[in-house]
């Protein structure tokens, strides 16, 4: 007797199909237009599912619905939601704890309600484990668009114990994963903490220096006051930049022996990111000299320049190459009078976001051009000085990285746990009753 996440049960348990469990409805296709007699009602859609099993109700959206397809598709306290389709989101599952009453759902949905003294709250946590196991992706997967449809979710193996069990199982999964989910939240918490302290000592040391020496107002809005002994220079007089080349997607490949390209893609906050990388064959196809990048070299992603985690430019290092930069991504080289690390600090500052973002184009992917980085306008300290500061920047943000990677790896083991706890609990491998 053995199913997707166990080999076999404990006493008193059994494997069944999800229909001998829970009742299976699709939720309406997407209804614009009042057909003359419809009502306007919220309904849940696969946006509104979120992962470990988390309802988020707060964004809705209306749709039309007869009197009585909105009692069909009604949503209770009890009930399971599970996405039914999507390449991001497919199979996840919640459990509906208050009655939505008023509301439907879409056809991105499947509604589970339980029958026979099943509990809701253990199918979904069962539906969250399948899920996490890798079981959902290939049970669910085709070729083109993955659907985890109706039929196969009324066949999906599930392992029922009693339903006294099943509310223990799911009292104690309750109770202990709101206890890991607390601890990732205030782990989360501090990590935003942490990043905030990290940008408050960039921006202090780049615009204030080290030494406090006295200061002086700047007439352009997107700088605080500098030091008065520094003067204020474009960044294209302290660098030399270029925009990539217009390499043809035809000439890809996949071949390691060839040289890597440096797309908009690999370039993230603060590093480069090989983990989608495609190659170009020099040989066949040579390519002007200098849009070879070196070490040092500052990469700037001009499409989209900025998301979550800060601005898109990253420092290339000798592990990097040799890699060749193309279009859409700049490279900006420091000259005699700057040095690189203290332009990468600056150039990741808000001062930069606050100078460019007026000047954005494009509605859906926002984009700079290389004569608009060129123009902006930095505090410019003697050499010695930039080292200075760069090298003290390197030491304090080091220090805060590390912080901030140790509760990133704090959040991972917590979540391998949680899916971990789940999976024991739902397939019988600990007995709740003894660990309560």
């Amino acid at each position: 007797m053995s199913g997707p996440l166990w080999t076999s049960l404990p006493e008193g348990w059994r494997s069944a199909q999800m229909k001998n469990a829970a009742t299976v409805t699709l939720g309406k296709m997407l209804q614009g237009k009042d057909s003359g007699q419809d009502v306007s009602a919220p309904y849940l859609r696969a946006a509104n599912v979120q992962p470990d099993g988390v309802l988020a109700v707060d964004d809705w959206k209306e749709m039309w619905f007869d009197s009585t397809e909105l009692e069909r598709l009604s949503i209770h306290r009890g009930d399971v939601v599970v996405v039914e389709g999507g390449q991001g989101g497919f199979g996840r599952a919640a459990f509906v704890r208050t009655d939505l009453g008023g509301w439907g759902f879409q056809n991105s949905i499947n509604r589970l309600r339980p029958v026979a003294g099943a509990d809701g709250r253990f199918l979904a946590y069962y539906l969250i484990a399948l899920r996490a196991s890798g079981y959902i992706h290939a049970y669910a997967n085709v070729v083109s668009m993955p659907h985890l449809t109706a039929d196969k979710l009324e066949r999906l193996s599930v392992p029922l114990p009693t339903a006294e069990s099943q509310r223990a199982i799911a009292n104690y999964l309750d109770r202990e994963t709101a206890r890991i989910d607390t601890l990732i939240e205030e782990q989360q918490r501090l990590i935003e903490m942490l990043r905030g302290r990290r940008k408050a000592v960039v921006e202090r040391a780049v615009f204030c220096g080290l030494d406090d020496a006295p200061s002086t107002g700047n007439p352009e809005p997107w700088l605080p006051d500098t030091p008065a002994h520094w003067p204020v220079v474009q960044l294209g007089f302290l660098s030399d930049t270029l925009a990539g080349y217009a390499f043809s997607s035809d000439g890809f490949s996949a071949h390691e022996d060839q040289v890597r390209l440096l797309r908009g893609v690999n370039v993230k906050p603060g590093a480069v990111d090989w983990s989608d990388v495609v190659y170009w064959d020099t040989q066949t196809q040579p390519v002007p000299v200098e849009y070879s990048l070196s070490a040092g070299d500052l990469v700037f992603g001009m499409d989209r320049p900025f998301v979550g985690a800060g601005v898109r430019v990253a420092p290339v290092a000798d592990d990097d190459l040799p890699a060749l930069l193309l279009q859409r991504v700049m490279r900006i080289r420091s000259n005699a009078g700057a040095d690189s690390a203290y332009l990468r600090y600056a150039v990741a500052t808000d001062a930069f976001l606050d100078y460019l973002e007026p000047l954005f184009t494009g509605v859906s992917v926002p984009h700079v051009s290389e004569w608009q980085v060129r123009k902006f306008k930095m505090p410019c300290p003697p050499l010695d000085e930039q080292e200075r500061i760069a090298e003290y920047l390197d030491l304090q943000t080091a220090k805060i990285d590390e912080l901030i990677h140790e509760s990133e790896r704090f959040i991972e083991l917590s979540r391998e746990r949680r899916a971990a706890l789940i999976t024991a609990a739902v397939t019988g491998q600990i007995d709740v009753r003894e660990v309560a």
